[in-house]
């Protein structure tokens, strides 16, 4: 405990993690008003906003459930982006501020060091979770009941949805752990990631979306699942949808990723040689 408080004291101490959570906080607030227009749009519409999705499709979008479970998760797009960043400058700010030889030498086990990492940056993100999560939750059932929608927070589906959101937090916290393992250089490794994840995704979107086209199968929409920050958006759906996967799948890959990003970085700063 006293290795995770130092953690924390670490990160708490620098301008960082405030810039993070305020951009958070405005990326939930933006993404809640955007979920909430579509929902309303989708809900109560005539219709033509639907107009171009398959039929099997256009009829998932109008579950008042599964759109319910889509506002009370807004923000996790960029809200995972930044518990990522967090977490690779947790590991390159020993690199970054040359303090890394004595972390290692006020405690030889580098594996204890890397767990600490890793639970502090997970209450980090559940930290992240518990702020963002409380705003939508209010904003959003207020909205819904506004809109004689009902809350929907009695379904099991918008429970699971917000449960395995506080999960996405915590795994991506550890993938930055791990990336910042992978890439000690901090401007490198925060670039990269934020590149990887932002462009990374598009393009792998529209790839999928052109192989899909080619092959006239919108069952390949579903392999796209393995970016994991489709994996991410794929475990809090709650919309049947012919064009993804089971969430239970992408709850699969992401804790896949996430085992595979921990167990690197402590193989990796356990070799490193540290000077």
């Amino acid at each position: 405990m006293n290795l995770v408080r130092s953690e924390l004291l670490k990160i708490r101490t620098t301008a960082a993690w405030l810039w993070l959570a305020l951009g958070a906080l405005v990326a939930t607030a933006l993404a809640l008003v955007v979920n909430s227009w579509l929902a309303h749009l989708t809900l109560t519409g005539d219709g033509t906003e639907l107009a171009g999705l398959p039929p099997e499709e256009a009829a998932a979008q109008q579950d008042v459930v599964g759109q319910a479970a889509n506002i009370y998760t807004s923000g996790q797009y960029f809200g995972l982006l930044f518990v990522m960043l967090i977490g690779v400058l947790m590991v390159t700010n020993e690199f970054f501020h040359q303090t890394a030889t004595t972390t290692f030498l006020s405690t030889p086990k580098r594996t204890s060091v890397i767990f600490s990492k890793l639970a502090a940056a997970s209450l980090i993100g559940f930290g992240f979770w518990l702020v963002t999560t409380i705003i939508v939750l209010v904003a959003g059932a207020a909205f819904l009941s506004i809109n004689d929608f009902g809350t929907q927070l009695g379904q099991w589906e918008v429970q699971r949805a917000i449960l395995f959101n506080l999960l996405a937090y915590a795994i991506w916290t550890v993938l930055g752990i791990g990336v910042g393992t992978l890439i000690t250089n901090q401007i490198g490794a925060v670039v990269t990631s934020a590149v990887v994840y932002l462009i990374g995704t598009q393009v792998a979107g529209l790839f999928f979306f052109l192989l899909s086209t080619w092959l006239e199968s919108d069952a390949v929409m579903k392999w796209q699942v393995v970016m994991p920050s489709v994996a991410s958006s794929v475990m809090v759906n709650s919309i049947e949808s012919p064009m993804l996967p089971a969430w239970w799948v992408g709850a699969l890959v992401l804790v896949g990723y996430a085992l595979v990003t921990g167990a690197a970085g402590i193989l990796i700063t356990r070799k490193r040689d540290i000077s």
